[in-house]
């Protein structure tokens, strides 16, 4: 492997949340780069970089491990209490997090762990909406999902296109959506809607 390359063999931490989310919605993200960037992404990244002018107390840190097939940025690394914890911020309107999230965040904690050389079994999750701090306590589940999100993005392929969300709702304020064309897909190949929200959709529906 070399150094000019990494970026394309390692997959971002942020990818497991996205790919959680929406598969589909993140191949278009992946192979296309078509989808713009979402009001939450370019709001998030102003929130960090007000946080980190003040004080200095945000420390962003990038990490790579080419054992873990990832890369990324923690957004703070606290070593207030001995061991070197990893706090993700999250925009979180809705005031909770989701499993993605904490998926995520198992991603930096194993990243960190694989830097330093000791276990990291703690995260922390920072909500702006509701300013509170969630401690997750990463299992042996998180790391095994972790692996297998990354073996499944990494098996990804520009010939074959996810089949839609589960949850149709996602589908509703999806920057992705003109591309994706949900209603039509599910009309023209219904077996990519099988299992999901848009199973039972007709021609007549996307009148």
């Amino acid at each position: 492997m070399t150094g000019s390359n990494f970026k394309d063999e390692l997959v971002y931490v942020s990818a497991l949340n996205e790919f959680i989310y929406c598969p589909r919605r993140y191949y278009y993200q992946r192979f296309y780069d078509e989808i713009g960037e979402p009001y939450e992404l370019i709001d998030g990244r102003s929130k960090h970089d007000g946080a980190a002018r003040r004080g200095g107390w945000v420390t962003e840190r990038y990490f790579r491990s080419y054992d873990l097939g990832l890369h990324g940025k923690i957004d703070l690394v606290e070593t207030d209490e001995g061991t070197p914890t990893p706090v993700e911020r999250k925009r979180a309107e809705s005031g909770s997090y989701y499993s993605s999230d904490e998926l995520q965040l198992a991603g930096y904690c194993m990243l960190l762990e694989d830097a330093i050389g000791e276990p990291v079994n703690v995260g922390y999750i920072y909500l702006y909406s509701t300013d509170s701090r969630h401690a997750v306590r990463i299992t042996s589940n998180h790391r095994e999902a972790v692996h297998e999100v990354v073996d499944r993005i990494k098996s990804m392929s520009v010939d074959t296109v996810p089949s839609l969300t589960e949850n149709r709702s996602k589908c509703e304020a999806c920057s992705a959506h003109s591309y994706c064309m949900p209603g039509e897909t599910a009309v023209l190949e219904p077996e990519k809607a099988e299992g999901t929200g848009w199973a039972e959709t007709t021609p007549g529906a996307l009148q």
